[in-house]
């Protein structure tokens, strides 16, 4: 993000001067959010930023970038200081233009060989296995971004937590959402659903506990969910004339089973040039059952939402035929999805996987006096430092010219 909006325009143009001057005043924002070692940790940033391939700490120190001896890394790390809400705060004013749409995803740093950290846990993993499942032990941190809705990878982080081997990963994310929509501009939390903020969720969250741990806050909450669920209509009396309780679910609806869908509450169809013809179906007032909340009468709520199938006609770069996408909307009452955007903003969370790929990239060489298991318990880890700071691709000429005339001063 260091580099956000300095990169060369799809047409080949350059950025319009107003761009790069919010770039130069988020640069020296960020360095005004260092406390202690404040030098060396902006340089640190700018190496990790621009650097094509991280072979060890010292490496770092030989970016043209860095003008410190590599003992100022190791300092930065073992006794730099960085204010972690001023940093938030600074994140959050400094959004893509156009809807505020966010995603959340969880990320696994893998250390299946420290076996004495403390704080380690076992997680999913899509490409790395133990015992031949899919599991790694390791650290999680669970990342908020900002997304454009335009054909780019770029993201703007906005806040990192670590999670605890015991943490809900629901429970933490409506935390972290609650805090990012005080940080917001007001602009961006008015009760218009054309600025209301939409969270993406990929599947792995729990949209009910969502739903119900936001409830009353200003956003809308976006999640996929399994292609094999039912949902239900609301309660109604006893069609009998016979006495007794209501009926609490309606008829059924089974997201594999076509014959039992009723009439769509809306429709949007359009003409994408990646995905052919894209049909959008949206079903209001269903909900699942759940075991997890209850009224105060002691009965289990029901919890009501919108029901969005996505289907498309092609899939970029795949000869597989697509499946259908189902996903699970909800937001404060009076507000309808607007499909065009709901649909495109799903499309659009995969972005989050280019930044957490950057933040993620490994240290091929000895990291010596990083190994120590108190550090990873109070900071987000090493390279993650500079999560705040990047986004993909980092790697283009007009970086180098920003870096180069505004660097560990951004106020010189």
């Amino acid at each position: 993000m260091a580099a956000y909006g300095s990169v060369l325009r799809s047409d080949g143009g350059r950025q319009r001067p107003e761009r790069l001057e919010n770039l130069k005043g988020l640069r020296t924002a960020l360095y005004g959010c260092a406390t202690r070692r404040a030098d060396a940790w902006f340089e640190l940033v700018d190496a990790l930023l621009v650097t094509e391939r991280l072979v060890s700490l010292p490496h770092l120190s030989l970016e043209p970038v860095h003008r410190r001896g590599h003992g100022s890394l190791y300092a930065a790390l073992s006794h730099g200081q960085v204010q972690a809400e001023r940093l938030r705060e600074v994140l959050a004013a400094h959004l893509p233009a156009g809807p505020p749409v966010f995603a959340v995803d969880p990320t696994v740093w893998p250390r299946c060989d420290a076996e004495c950290s403390p704080g380690r846990g076992f997680y999913y993993h899509p490409s790395r296995h133990s015992a031949g499942q899919p599991i790694v032990a390791g650290w999680c941190y669970q990342l908020i971004v900002g997304l454009e809705l335009a054909r780019n990878s770029w993201t703007a982080p906005v806040d990192v937590r670590r999670l605890a081997p015991d943490d809900n990963i629901n429970l933490v994310a409506a935390g972290q959402i609650r805090g990012l929509l005080d940080r917001l501009p007001a602009a961006a939390t008015v009760q218009d659903h054309q600025q209301l903020p939409l969270v993406v969720f990929d599947g792995g969250f729990d949209p009910v506990q969502l739903q119900v741990e936001l409830a009353g806050a200003p956003v809308q909450v976006l999640v996929r969910i399994r292609s094999d669920r039912n949902f239900y209509a609301a309660g109604h009396p006893r069609r009998d004339g016979r006495p007794g309780r209501p009926a609490r679910h309606g008829a059924k609806l089974s997201l594999t089973d076509p014959a039992t869908w009723p009439a769509p509450m809306a429709t949007w169809q359009e003409a994408d040039p990646q995905y052919g013809q894209v049909t959008v179906t949206a079903w209001g007032g269903l909900h699942p059952k759940q075991r997890t909340y209850r009224d105060a009468d002691g009965h289990l709520r029901i919890v009501p939402g919108t029901l969005v199938r996505v289907q498309v006609a092609r899939l970029p770069g795949r000869s597989r035929a697509p499946k259908t996408l189902w996903l699970w909307w909800a937001g404060p009452p009076g507000i309808a999805p607007e499909l065009p955007l709901v649909w495109r903003a799903y499309v659009r969370r995969f972005d989050i996987e280019h930044t957490i790929r950057f933040g993620s990239r490994p240290c091929t060489g000895p990291c010596p006096g990083l190994a120590r298991p108190s550090r990873p318990t109070g900071s987000p880890g090493p390279w993650r430092l500079a999560m705040p700071s990047c986004a993909w691709p980092a790697r283009s000429s007009p970086i180098f010219a920003c870096l180069g005339s505004n660097r560990s001063h951004p106020t010189s």
